[in-house]
């Protein structure tokens, strides 16, 4: 470059400089915020700043491989699932057009993934074996009142025959015993046969109990007349002799109501290395809006969720047994709202922190406590503050996974509600009589919050929406630390994009957070035009990576069991403070019950780290994790990958 030009471009940049700096100085409020954008772009990008409150990126994938990503989950080859299925889109579902992306961090390479159902709205978790457990999805999108034309709803066809189960095709016609209206199934249904009942004392019998089988239907044509106001008997048309005398339905009113999602029971594992998905046994009950948690067996416990006919599933939950790809019931009836927050406890029970996403009874299956699956006995626990304000609410299993502390994040009112929380409630479950308190505020009240565990121990808490899926432009541009040692938070650097529903976070295994989705309801403050889906990714870079330095690690053993010992490379070795093994999370709609982080015994000899991985099958589910060290500056390695069988 000659000095010439050098002279131009340096006075330029001073011409520049003085312009933003004169208009900043004036008084016109645009000239304002124009010099005030100017010096915080200026001002986020210091180096002193990131290394205090960290840094955002954005990224924007070229429009083909752009979706509306409603699920994330961290792949164990490092890559990261991201699943739309149809993405909140009823054209999408209409045409069929379900979407999943595999995405590369570190090369930043993307790749279309064949997807078999629509999986918007399922559950997922980690299997031992490295693949991603997905079960439920969508069936039908709901329809608004004013939307429905045909009058429907609920069909229990009851059959009273002890000796044969009865099967009813889709189209079959329901006809009332006393309005007269028929209305027609949508779907087929399988009828149990009836029970027989003893008396326990005389072994006499005393009656059947009949078998009950669940079904949509609709009428035949279009209007209010066809609707009904009260439950009715209904003859099913086409039987005959004892099968018309043994089977009938039972419907409240049929309407033009508005109709919920419905679900579906087909079940998939996705394959990280073949990068595809791969069809499992259906569960027994269809479900939309599920949770999946891994039992300390490796099996998967199957929870709530909306039907086939777009009602909540009746406590009826499930457990999939991965070596046999096969579900059965458990034994007993718990009932809980869509996306309960379950987590694995020490000692193999269930905790329930009252986070969930809604849909069902405000006032069964909402109270926090400790449910033992196999029992199926509940134990409340007391101290909730805000506890009608629990919808889309965040919980996250506090660092180290062995203090089994719980801190419960933000919420807001059933449906909804302009109502949310500000209040932050923690949990210690080893306590003799564990109960909440409160933890400190947020500054706003906020449902959504996406929180990641970070291996330096502290919490990222970030985004969310301070109304109902951002309404009012409500989203709230904050990030916070959690430091669980102290019962604090820092404030970071603040998000460039807002987060609200269908949004989640998923920590990467170089020490950075990627941020996904949000689907604002409106996309103005006066809530005239409709929102439109975030479709770009954003990663946060925590302050820990802008030091001078951080320790590395390699080497080691790919696989090492519970109770078992592997030894790394690390240079750093003398100044390893801590050592964290942890699982990959899979996020959606606030629910993450995956992500843990578990503290490892340790060695340094030499450049030699020595890790010591716990005995506890409750504490270590069977799978792939993350091992991160940690120095004496809190700086973390870039994560090794270890199965733990």
């Amino acid at each position: 470059m000659n000095d010439g030009a050098g002279r131009r471009r340096a006075r330029r940049f001073a011409i520049g400089t003085a312009v933003v700096l004169a208009l900043a100085g004036m008084n016109g409020p645009w000239l304002y915020r124009f010099g005030t954008a100017q010096y915080h772009e200026y001002k986020i990008n210091r180096p002193e700043y990131k290394a205090e409150n960290g840094h955002w990126d954005i990224i924007q994938f070229p429009k083909e491989y752009r979706q509306d990503t409603i699920h994330a989950a961290l792949l164990h080859t490092g890559k990261v699932l991201l699943i739309a299925g149809s993405g909140n889109n009823q054209d999408n579902f209409d045409a069929k057009k379900f979407d999943t992306r595999v995405w590369d961090p570190v090369k930043g390479t993307i790749k279309k993934i064949p997807t078999p159902k629509d999986l918007f709205c399922t559950g997922h978790t980690q299997l031992a074996n490295g693949n991603l457990l997905i079960a439920g999805g969508t069936k039908r999108y709901e329809k608004l009142k004013g939307d429905v034309t045909k009058a429907g709803g609920l069909m229990i066809v009851h059959n009273e025959n002890p000796d044969k189960p009865m099967t009813l095709p889709a189209g079959t016609r329901f006809t009332g015993r006393e309005n007269g209206k028929t209305f027609v199934s949508k779907d087929p249904v399988l009828v149990p046969r009836a029970s027989k009942v003893f008396d326990p004392r005389t072994g006499k019998y005393l009656r059947n109990d009949p078998g009950l089988g669940r079904i949509y239907v609709e009428a035949q044509k279009s209007g209010a007349r066809y609707e009904t106001g009260t439950q009715d008997n209904y003859r099913v048309q086409g039987l005959t002799g004892v099968d018309a005398r043994n089977t009938y339905g039972i419907a409240q009113k049929l309407a033009l109501d508005k109709k919920d999602f419905q679900g579906i029971r087909d079940a998939f594992e996705f394959d990280p290395v073949a990068e595809r998905y791969i069809k499992v046994d259906p569960m027994n009950e269809a479900r939309w809006y599920p949770t999946l948690t891994t039992l300390s067996d490796g099996k998967v416990l199957s929870v709530s969720g909306l039907d086939d006919i777009g009602q909540l599933v009746p406590g009826k939950n499930e457990i999939f047994d991965p070596a046999t790809k096969k579900w059965t019931y458990t034994k007993k009836i718990r009932q809980f709202p869509t996306y309960p927050a379950l987590f694995l406890m020490d000692n193999g029970k269930i905790f329930y922190s009252g986070s969930n996403a809604g849909y069902g009874p405000d006032n069964v299956g909402r109270d926090p406590g400790v449910w033992d699956v196999d029992t199926n006995q509940f134990t409340k626990l007391p101290g909730l503050s805000d506890p009608t304000l629990m919808e889309t609410s965040g919980t996250v299993l506090l660092p180290p996974a062995q203090n089994q502390k719980y801190l419960v994040i933000g919420g807001g009112g059933v449906g909804e509600s302009k109502l949310s929380s500000r209040r932050t409630r923690l949990i210690d479950l080893k306590a003799a009589s564990p109960g909440f308190v409160d933890g400190p505020s947020l500054e706003k009240g906020t449902r959504y919050p996406q929180s990641s565990v970070l291996p330096d121990d502290t919490v990222l808490v970030s985004g969310g929406s301070q109304d109902y899926r951002g309404r009012g432009d409500s989203d709230i541009f904050q990030a916070r630390l959690y430091h669980p040692d102290g019962n604090s938070f820092t404030r970071v650097a603040d998000p460039l994009v807002g987060r609200n529903y269908h949004s989640g976070s998923i920590l990467l295994p170089d020490g950075r957070v990627m941020f996904f989705g949000s689907d604002s309801l409106y996309g103005d403050k006066a809530n005239t035009r409709p929102g439109k889906f975030e479709q770009r990714i954003e990663i946060y870079t925590p302050p820990y990576l802008y030091r001078d330095s951080r320790p590395s690690l390699s080497g080691g053993p790919r696989t090492i069991a519970r109770g078992a010992s592997g030894t790394f490379t690390s240079p750093q070795a003398s100044a390893v403070r801590k050592v964290r093994l942890m699982r990959p999370s899979a996020s959606t709609h606030v629910t993450d019950v995956d992500q843990r982080s578990v503290a490892l015994d340790f060695k340094a000899s030499g450049d030699e780290v020595t890790v010591t991985v716990p005995k506890d099958r409750n504490l270590v589910p069977s799978g792939w994790y993350m091992l991160f060290v940690d120095d004496d500056q809190g700086t973390p390695s870039k994560a090794q990958w270890v199965n733990v069988p």
